[in-house]
């Protein structure tokens, strides 16, 4: 926590001042998560500290995918609400945004109408996808997405789809990807239009959407102005967590070893990870299928963790397509050279330009949280002495060390904002 003058420099340090003030008044016979839980409901998300303007970033409706990739990349922004454009100017909230466009909902919407263009099921998704692009592109690039550029290669590597080089460049480059507006890939969206708080929803309840209900993040809507009016992420908690990580209603916690705190939960027979020679594509995948944000890159046929893709990560195959040119192969180990390349040429910052981030059972809380900061990520992956991995830490699960849901807390909650349908979804 930043403190100049004897008064907190940050909106973050200010809220966790005020965290310590009702942490003090609490019932002494309560458990440390009972009061926080009572501190958190006792706040408003009203108070949580506004998003920088790069943050709150809306998408029109009609802008092309090429575009909406471009908004997202160039904000360092996972997602970004959509708004109708044809929508009345006095529309609800509820009908002037169609919902929250993702990276992952992009690319897999592409896969998807793939899919039904050809009309095939059960087939690799880039084979199908390559038939869908040859009318556009042609048989070069059909041959590229299905692997089958090298005769040799594919005998070689029966079962493993491969992306040559040029692939994406050449999909950028297509009619069918400049031509497709963002309203088209709705079935994509996670909500309809999506998961909102207003101002006087509690912290409490955004710490249990982020957690217990997996939202990355969440949209505060101004019912008056039916707008949004700030977008809670997840680095932005744990930048507040950062912040107090002095206080003593943190210290509870803060001080403890991850392996006192019975973390990590997630252990390495349950870590979803990519060996560095499977093909990229397969990350992303999996990371689609599976529902996870990230999965790390081991070492050919070890446990050794070398590196770790991002859904975030995806963006570097369209903005960047020319960056494998040189590669017969997209694999996630020539995926992770190729983008720290272009980034370190181009003087950008990301994740992807540090080495593993990890951590060790014997760190405390406080130390995942400083780390997590520090990089603006929310997964780390805990490692042995020898860089094995060991298991997987994320935000949900700090949080869930925290605070907890009370029975019966959402009651309605949900109503009339629902998830679309699993058999409406890609």
């Amino acid at each position: 926590m930043v403190v100049e003058d004897g008064s907190p420099k940050s909106p973050e340090a200010k809220l966790g001042l005020e965290v310590e003030d009702l942490w003090d008044i609490q019932e002494p016979q309560l458990s440390p998560t009972e009061k926080l839980n009572a501190c958190f409901e006792s706040i408003p998300v009203s108070e949580f500290p506004q998003a920088s303007s790069s943050q709150v970033i809306e998408i029109k409706s009609d802008a092309s995918l090429g575009e909406a990739v471009q908004v997202l990349s160039q904000n360092k922004i996972l997602s970004a609400p959509v708004v109708d454009v044809d929508a009345p100017e006095d529309a609800s909230w509820l009908d002037r945004y169609l919902g929250i466009v993702e990276f992952a909902g992009i690319v897999v919407w592409i896969l998807h109408q793939s899919e039904k263009k050809a009309g095939l099921e059960g087939i690799d998704a880039a084979e199908v996808f390559a038939k869908a692009l040859q009318e556009s592109t042609g048989p070069a690039v059909a041959a590229a997405a299905s692997g089958m550029s090298s005769p040799r290669y594919r005998s070689s590597q029966p079962g493993s789809p491969k992306t040559d080089g040029n692939f994406f460049e050449s999909l950028t480059s297509s009619d069918f990807y400049k031509n497709t507006k963002v309203k088209d890939i709705s079935g994509s969206f996670r909500w309809a239009p999506f998961l909102a708080l207003q101002p006087s929803n509690s912290f409490l309840t955004m710490l249990l959407l982020l957690s217990k209900y997996r939202m990355k993040s969440i949209p505060v809507v101004d019912l008056g102005d039916r707008k949004i009016d700030n977008i809670i992420t997840q680095a932005a908690v744990i930048h507040m967590l950062e912040e107090c990580a002095d206080l003593q209603w943190f210290k509870s916690w803060g001080s403890k070893k991850l392996h006192e705190l019975g973390l990590p939960y997630m252990k390495n027979n349950r870590i979803i990870k990519v060996d560095e020679d499977e093909p990229v594509l397969q990350a992303f995948r999996i990371m689609q299928e599976k529902g996870v944000g990230g999965v790390p890159v081991v070492a050919s046929g070890g446990n050794k963790a070398v590196g770790n893709i991002s859904i975030r990560d995806i963006q570097f195959l369209l903005i960047a397509p020319e960056i494998y040119k040189d590669y017969r192969s997209i694999t996630a180990k020539n995926f992770l050279t190729a983008v720290k390349n272009y980034l370190e040429e181009n003087k950008k910052e990301s994740p992807l330009m540090s080495s593993m981030i990890t951590c060790k059972k014997d760190d405390t809380l406080k130390d995942v949280i400083m780390k997590l900061d520090s990089m603006k990520i929310h997964r780390i992956y805990v490692v042995d002495g020898e860089g094995n991995l060991e298991g997987l830490i994320t935000l949900r699960d700090i949080i869930s060390k925290i605070v907890h849901e009370p029975r019966g807390y959402f009651g309605d909650f949900f109503d009339g904002i629902l998830p679309i349908p699993q058999t409406s979804r890609v």
